[in-house]
């Protein structure tokens, strides 16, 4: 049964149904009362009633800091993810209601993010956002028909990186990453070095390894064995164990470093301090477009020039499927032509 009630400058709607739960909406018009009762007891009618009570009292921020709150910090990348979170947050689209955002809003908003990020950035905005209202749909009691991000086309993700180190790079590289000389009476680093005397075993380890940058600070000495030659990740960016095989270089890497209280072996050194460290090691060398990551690629690459197998190889890097393992693996011209006859 229908009410429709004057109150104040508008007009109060109220449906009670058997089997359904009470709705109540005011409009400013009694026109518009009226449709929106016929609208809804017809659906009622029809089986196809959704409430839409919480969609329209919660706005994608809303949603979004819920998530952030309940979702993110069980993530292994809630730190990232957070911080993606934050920025979305800044962002004018989720000042919208849920029930009325729709696939042209997020369209329009993903069209301008484009002009400012890369095709890369902007899909997992996209992915990070569907999830949200997905979860809100299944676990929140957020009503919604569809999803509409399911609705949205995806912009085009970013070329393959194919950087590879060039004749000469790595010897330059680790000479920038060599230690620098001793704080100055005035206490500042002189610029010839680097400061930390970790980050140039961390590099070396990874072109021997092709270990992620966070496997390489989350190691530990439990999971290393020098002797049988194997290094354990506990757990990887895919969530699951690891065991990497160490070169007779790996080893000697390994062996030099000093053993610090920490249980990690590279213990206080962070991926940020390594990232910094890693591009002013590149801008002193004069390495251009040159990124720690592209160090994976480069092991990877070496690893098949070895003339190790696929499946050799993907149980070194971790990867699952053949079309990423293609993407890390990039031969160099000048030296598939020696092969050629």
């Amino acid at each position: 049964m229908a009410q429709i009630q004057k109150r104040g400058d508008g007009w109060r709607c109220r449906i009670r149904r058997t089997g359904f739960p009470p709705v109540c909406k005011t409009f400013p018009t009694k026109h518009a009362a009226e449709v929106w009762v016929r609208t809804l007891e017809g659906e009622m009618d029809r089986g196809t009633f959704i409430d839409r009570t919480e969609a329209e009292k919660n706005t994608l921020a809303d949603l979004l800091q819920r998530y952030k709150r309940e979702v993110t910090h069980l993530k292994r990348g809630a730190r990232n993810e957070e911080f993606r979170i934050n920025h979305l947050l800044r962002e004018p689209i989720v000042l919208y209601r849920i029930s009325v955002l729709s696939a042209g809003h997020v369209a329009a908003w993903r069209d301008e993010r484009l002009k400012a990020v890369s095709g890369d950035t902007c899909i997992r905005d996209l992915s990070l956002i569907s999830h949200v209202i997905e979860t809100a749909r299944r676990e929140w009691g957020i009503m919604l028909s569809e999803n509409p991000l399911k609705f949205v086309r995806k912009p085009k993700p970013n070329p393959s990186r194919a950087r590879r180190l060039r004749d000469g790079e790595e010897s330059r590289l680790l000479e920038a990453l060599a230690v620098t000389k001793p704080r100055d009476a005035t206490g500042c680093f002189s610029g010839e070095g680097a400061r930390n005397p970790m980050v140039k075993p961390i590099v070396e380890l990874a072109l021997q390894t092709a270990m992620r940058q966070s496997e390489l600070t989350g190691l530990r000495w439990d999971n290393v064995d020098l002797t049988r030659r194997v290094a354990v990740l506990a757990m990887t960016k895919n969530g699951e164990r690891r065991a990497v095989p160490l070169s007779t270089r790996a080893v000697e890497i390994l062996s030099e470093l000093p053993k610090s209280e920490s249980s990690l072996v590279f213990g206080g050194v962070t991926s940020e301090a390594v990232k910094r460290a890693f591009r002013r090691a590149t801008h002193r060398a004069g390495l251009v477009d040159l990124r720690f990551h592209d160090l994976r690629h480069e092991a990877t690459s070496r690893f098949f020039e070895r003339n190790l197998n696929i499946m050799e190889v993907a149980s070194i890097t971790g990867h699952k499927t053949l079309q990423m393992l293609k993407r890390y693996t990039h031969f160099q011209a000048e030296e598939l032509a020696r092969k050629l006859v």
